[in-house]
């Protein structure tokens, strides 16, 4: 509309956009997400045009200048501004467009800054008066653009405009527990809206695509699971059956709507992706990867963290349980994550037991998917029976639950592995040499990033010859695709003798199959997931021949046992053969020999959700998740300082290939440059990232931050 294009959405520096452009993109959006959650497609057209529509005022349009800098005091929220025209929305329709403006950027109530339409009202003289500055100079303007989008329009007096404001507050202070379906509406289509850009028109049409799954329904007599009827009317899904049995592609045929499949946190989850989108080339599916990282931004004292989200209505996404947690602790956006979750399937690829946090939180996330009306689907080759039974009954018991799994006799079919224990990794030099001599590919697993560089570098300076590859979560997002493609057409597939360093990512997914793996202990469940890595390949010449996995003794203290308990990694060791075949058809009572009992950590405390209804007042949400402190997992993004030009003009999917997932623990407390793009990710001095070795957190400090760069 180009007699209002000089009234903008975005600065200079965050991509110009028109206001016009803008809200006509979150209302094409939001429109279709309405159609889908079965909400009045008319209003929110309209809540997404006047959403923003406060940004108009001459008060906003200084901050979009470049080099503005706010004055001491200064503030003005867009949202609420946008809420002086309520009234050319109908009485009824009234409180639905409340929903979705006043909290799409910042909870009502305590907000992590004191931003919030309540906070405001409590600290600041009249925050009316505020926001309605200047209100003569702008108010035309935005009744233009009103117009343009056919709303009837009519004069705004300063009077009526308090009126309006009057009504937010009164409606934000009556609200009671639960969640807003508008507003995850709203925040949905704006992120989605915002983060495309110029190319949204490439993915407006391709929404809430249901994907055609018929690609899994192929049979094969080497693959159990496929010859088993997937056809049952009960709602929820429990298959258990060892690693190559044919888990994926049963889950897959289990579901009927959207797919959301989710893998542990220590999974590569960008295998499955690659997997799932060329499995689904030649449908219309849109099959999309979110990585378990979020945008943290210091609001005052408070850190707030944002669960970032990849866009909703794919037809498939491949996460981790952390993209879900929002859900548990309703930090920001967990609403539009519901909107997502609509009449979706969920698929849950294992669930590890070795941290109690977690278990405690994927439970409660079960126990939330219920509530909101998904199908759930587990699939594990590793779950004590304890689990299962907790499991099974908040899925609602066996008349709800599809349980699956194979005949021992079908499970003796699985044995492939020799297990041996050793203390250190020097007694079994003998061993290494051998099976590199026998041109063998040899798996090593550590437990931590840093042992796993340590161990790369001691045997690239003993076996300089030999290809090897160290591969661990603590890589660019780009050179991580890198590696595994090239540990699964190079490494994987040749004759040839090689070395492969890695950490817990190789335990889920990673569809490679080795001669010979030395690895740390760990919990049973994890080790058995490890163990399938080797002699993976299930042919018919390969049944009844067995390879060797050598396990070292845990460690003695609960530091260097970390991320798992040290209690369970001796227990585990203990209960492991020594020198004898691995049965398949005894891994039930291992496991359970391990985990006799589980203490369920109770976390009903923190989160927002318990005895089936919120415990959070509508249009709020918390600033930070317990996972954040509690969780050493790969929650927040770290960029090299040698990349921060780039990212800061870059495409939300070229700014992720240069993004290096971290835990939140082990870089918030060293001072680093942060960015306030993207996933406001943390700077790191370009000493402290290797493409061999990837993130080396020792350098991770200020003082090696390159003088050079800080004056370019």
């Amino acid at each position: 509309m180009k007699q209002l294009d000089h009234i903008w959405a975005k600065g200079e520096t965050h991509g110009r956009l028109t206001l016009y452009q803008h809200l006509k993109d979150v209302a094409i959006i939001a429109v279709q997400i309405a159609k889908v959650m079965g909400l009045d497609e008319s209003l929110a057209f309209k809540g997404a045009i006047l959403h923003d529509i406060g940004k108009a005022s001459l008060l906003f349009q200084k901050t979009l200048r470049k080099g503005f800098v706010r004055p001491p005091g200064f503030i003005f929220r867009h949202e609420i501004a946008s809420l002086f025209f309520l009234s050319l929305i109908e009485d009824k329709d009234q409180f639905a467009i409340i929903d979705m403006i006043i909290a799409h950027h910042k909870s009502v109530y305590r907000d992590a800054n004191g931003m919030g339409i309540l906070d405001l009202e409590e600290t600041i003289d009249d925050c009316f008066e505020r926001h309605v500055t200047g209100f003569h100079d702008w108010v035309e303007n935005a009744l233009i653009l009103l117009k343009s989008f056919n709303f009837k329009i009519r004069s705004i007096s300063i009077e009526e405009a308090r009126e309006n404001f009057n009504k937010v507050v009164a409606h934000c202070e009556q609200k009671k527990n639960g969640y807003s379906e508008w507003k995850g509406l709203l925040i949905a289509a704006d992120h989605l809206a915002s983060a495309m850009g110029d190319a949204l028109h490439k993915v407006k049409d391709k929404l809430f695509i249901k994907p055609n799954l018929t690609f899994y329904n192929r049979q094969h007599p080497l693959f159990p699971l496929s010859l088993i009827n997937s056809d049952d009317n009960r709602k929820h899904t429990l298959v258990t059956a060892p690693t190559g049995a044919g888990k994926t592609d049963f889950l897959l045929k289990r579901c009927k709507g959207r797919v959301f499949y989710t893998l542990p946190f220590q999974a590569s989850i960008n295998a499955m992706y690659e997997r799932i989108k060329i499995d689904l080339s030649d449908t219309d599916a849109q099959v999309h990867l979110l990585h378990a990282a979020s945008s943290l931004k210091m609001e005052g004292k408070e850190i707030e963290e944002k669960i970032m989200q990849r866009h909703i209505g794919a037809s498939v996404k491949v996460l981790t349980p952390h993209q879900m947690a929002s859900l548990v602790f309703a930090t920001k956006g967990y609403e539009a994550l519901i909107a997502d979750l609509h009449d979706c399937d969920i698929i849950l690829d294992e669930i590890h037991t070795y941290s109690d946090t977690i278990q405690a939180i994927v439970l409660k996330v079960v126990e939330i998917l219920c509530a909101l009306n998904c199908r759930v689907h587990i699939g594990t080759a590793t779950m004590p029976t304890v689990l299962y039974k907790r499991l099974l009954c908040i899925l609602g018991g066996k008349e709800n639950v599809y349980e699956v799994s194979l005949p021992l006799e079908m499970l003796d079919t699985y044995d492939r592995h020799i297990v041996f224990k050793a203390y250190m990794i020097e007694e079994l030099q003998n061993v290494i040499e051998k099976s590199i001599e026998r041109k063998q590919k040899i798996l090593f697993v550590c437990n931590q990033v840093g042992r796993s560089q340590e161990l790369f570098g001691q045997l690239r300076n003993k076996y300089p010859d030999i290809p090897k590859m160290l591969i661990h979560s603590r890589f660019k997002r780009q050179r991580r695709n890198e590696l595994e493609k090239s540990l699964k057409e190079e490494f994987d597939k040749n004759d040839k003798a090689c070395i492969v360093v890695s950490t817990q990512v190789v335990e889920v997914s990673l569809d490679i199959s080795f001669d010979l793996m030395i690895t740390e202990c760990a919990p049973i469940d994890a080790l058995i997931q490890r163990f399938g890595r080797i002699n993976r390949r299930r042919t018919e010449k390969s049944m009844g021949h067995y390879k060797p996995v050598y396990v070292l003794s845990p460690h003695t203290d609960k530091i260097a046992a970390m991320p798992y308990s040290l209690e369970t990694m001796i227990r585990s060791f203990e209960a492991l053969p020594n020198g004898a075949l691995l049965k398949e058809r005894s891994l039930q009572s291992l496991i359970d020999s391990v985990y006799p009992e589980i203490q369920f950590t109770d976390i009903n405390l923190e989160a927002a959700f318990n005895n089936g209804g919120w415990r959070i007042r509508e249009l709020w949400h918390n600033p930070k998740s317990a996972l954040l402190d509690v969780l050493d997992i790969d929650s927040v993004t770290c960029i090299e300082e040698a990349d921060k030009e780039q990212y800061e003009v870059a495409t939300y999917a070229a700014q992720s290939k240069l993004e290096i997932p971290v835990s939140y623990s082990s870089v918030v407390y060293r001072k680093l440059d942060k960015l306030k793009t993207g996933t406001r990710p943390f700077v790191i001095p370009s000493k402290a990232y290797d493409d061999e070795l990837g993130f080396i957190l020792k350098y991770a400090k200020q003082e090696y931050y390159d003088v050079a760069l800080r004056f370019l």
